[in-house]
């Protein structure tokens, strides 16, 4: 049993006869009244996301995780196949588990945590940014470099993202994979 003065961002809980991860907290400490955590858990089981505050003191349910390394081998349908890159084992991770799940290039590098208990994954961490190849875009006009002014473009994932008016097919971009946004041109 945890209170709420362990609550950390990526905590994975039980409430509501549901497991949820923490993804956002705020601990809030009132003038008047009694200190309180304001948090925004997402589901692990169905990808929704709640509110929910927790009084100070509270007693949480937290879940014992194993967080290993696994690398993206390929998508069938809905699922995601991962393997172990310490043992070589592999499993299948859905679709709603993983966030941004249309910016995962094979080949890449995550983070599952597992369930100890029950030995099933309840999330996958992506890295803060990847490296992608656009696919598709209107081509860049020379000197449109001063504006803020996108464009849609396709990256190599399938991934629809905008970029600056400058970026042409087969550029590179690095791009964040927690607000799927351009971050930058990578010049090789």
């Amino acid at each position: 049993m945890a209170t709420t003065s362990d609550i950390r961002k990526g905590l994975c809980i039980k409430y509501n006869n549901d497991i949820y991860k923490i993804i956002e907290f705020l601990h809030v400490k009132p003038g008047k009244g009694p200190a309180f955590v304001r948090t925004k858990l997402k589901s692990v089981t169905n990808g929704k996301v709640i509110d929910n505050t927790f009084s100070s003191g509270h007693k949480i349910d937290d879940i014992r995780v194993e967080t290993n390394k696994f690398q993206y081998l390929y998508k069938e349908e809905d699922e995601f196949n991962f393997m172990n890159v310490d043992d070589f084992n592999q499993i299948m991770v859905s679709k709603n588990s993983i966030e941004n799940s249309d910016l995962l290039k094979e080949g890449e590098i995550v983070s599952i945590s597992i369930n100890s208990e029950d030995g099933l994954p309840l999330s996958v961490d992506m890295p803060a940014s990847v490296i992608l190849e656009i696919k598709h875009t209107e081509p860049g006009i020379k000197g449109n470099t001063a504006t803020n002014a996108s464009k849609p473009a396709t990256v190599e994932t399938g991934a629809k993202i905008n970029v600056p008016l400058f970026i042409n097919e087969g550029d590179k971009i690095k791009v964040d994979t927690e607000k799927a946004s351009y971050i930058e041109r990578i010049k090789e």
